[in-house]
């Protein structure tokens, strides 16, 4: 007996349902969800879904306190009858965390593999068959409670919804690097993916947009001197031959990608510096080629070369090599996601089918 239930027209739903020739990425919506309710100090049952629009309360607390954490990650299918997923007791425990910062009920690691094994096994045929593609999934956990008082919702809903989507970007990215705005200070909750977090980076990421550039890079709040992030993904370099990224300060997401790209690289042979990076010392360093390399990596995107790091009043530093290093970090790891090559970290997990 499954330890959730399924909702009537969950099969009505994935009858009616095809994938577009096109998918960018989040843009198609797969559909089924699963959701899961927490009330009177504990979870009930989960539930499969049909996709669609949910019941909320015009004064719920995720609405007006942006009480609200999520996670992401990918199931792929390449070659085999059946998804996997790619570390994702680390997406729960992430999660877990982002939800104890904001007082939030974490989710159980039962429950969390359980409803991305319901939606990711549910969906099977719709999971994108070509290397490159996945299906995406997002779990989120948000407060439900109507109210203005400034506290904890008492009731609270998990949820996981997924599209079927195409590789996030294609091509170096332009990097904006922001001197003005501040997206996260020490002690606060810029090492978790809550709501607010991301809010607070949108004016400066449309500015840049709008200057012809992908993303912003951000500088720590204190000094606007260190490195921190590009609010979605880490940032790393490549100097004198060996891999450099920001440490993590309590400011900065702790990313899967990135924490699986730097045991891969040692992996591979690579030195692997975790360090402050001053920003006005990457910038001499690209200037004299010392720093040879640049690229982001995050869920959605994997691994991105950057091709230019803009500076206000719009000095262009270029990379002497653009996308050298990245290529192999990417073949090799989405190769182990994919199921392409040898897991020799064990972070591959199949996903069971409903039987």
């Amino acid at each position: 007996m499954k330890a959730y239930d399924i909702a009537p027209g969950v099969a009505a739903a994935l009858e009616a349902f095809t994938v577009p020739q096109t998918l960018g990425f989040g843009l198609v919506n797969a559909p089924v969800m699963y959701s899961a309710e927490w009330a009177n100090g504990s979870w009930g049952r989960g539930e499969l879904l049909p996709y669609g629009p949910i019941a909320l309360w015009p004064g719920a607390r995720a609405l007006h306190y942006a009480e609200l954490v999520f996670e992401g990650l990918k199931a792929y299918r390449i070659g085999r009858p059946g998804p996997n997923l790619f570390r994702p007791l680390e997406n729960c425990k992430r999660l877990a965390a982002s939800a104890e910062r904001l007082s939030m009920p974490t989710v159980p690691e039962g429950m969390f593999l359980e409803a991305l094994d319901a939606v990711a096994g549910t969906l099977n045929r719709f999971v994108p068959g070509k290397s490159g593609h996945a299906l995406y999934l997002r779990p989120f956990l948000f407060g439900t409670e109507s109210g203005y008082m400034i506290r904890n919702s008492t009731t609270f809903r998990f949820m996981v919804i997924a599209n079927p989507v195409e590789a996030y970007s294609a091509g170096a990215m332009r990097v904006a690097i922001e001197r003005r705005d501040v997206r996260a200070p020490l002690g606060g909750v810029g090492f978790s993916k809550a709501a607010a977090n991301y809010a607070a980076s949108l004016r400066a990421t449309s500015a840049a947009v709008a200057r012809g550039y992908t993303v912003a890079l951000w500088l720590d709040a204190s000094e606007h001197r260190f490195i921190q992030e590009l609010s979605g993904m880490n940032l790393f370099a490549v100097i004198n031959g060996e891999l450099h990224t920001p440490v993590l300060d309590g400011a900065i997401l702790a990313g899967i990608t990135r924490d699986s790209l730097i045991t891969l690289a040692r992996h591979l042979g690579y030195t692997v510096h975790e360090r402050r990076i001053a920003i006005d010392e990457l910038i001499v360093q690209l200037a004299s080629g010392v720093c040879t390399e640049l690229f982001a990596c995050g869920t959605a995107a994997i691994v991105s070369p950057i091709g230019v790091l803009a500076d206000v009043g719009g000095a262009d530093h270029v990379p002497l090599r653009i996308g050298v290093v990245v290529a192999e970090l990417r073949e090799a790891l989405l190769s182990i996601q994919e199921r392409r090559a040898p897991d020799p970290f064990g972070w591959v997990r199949e996903v069971p089918l409903p039987g």
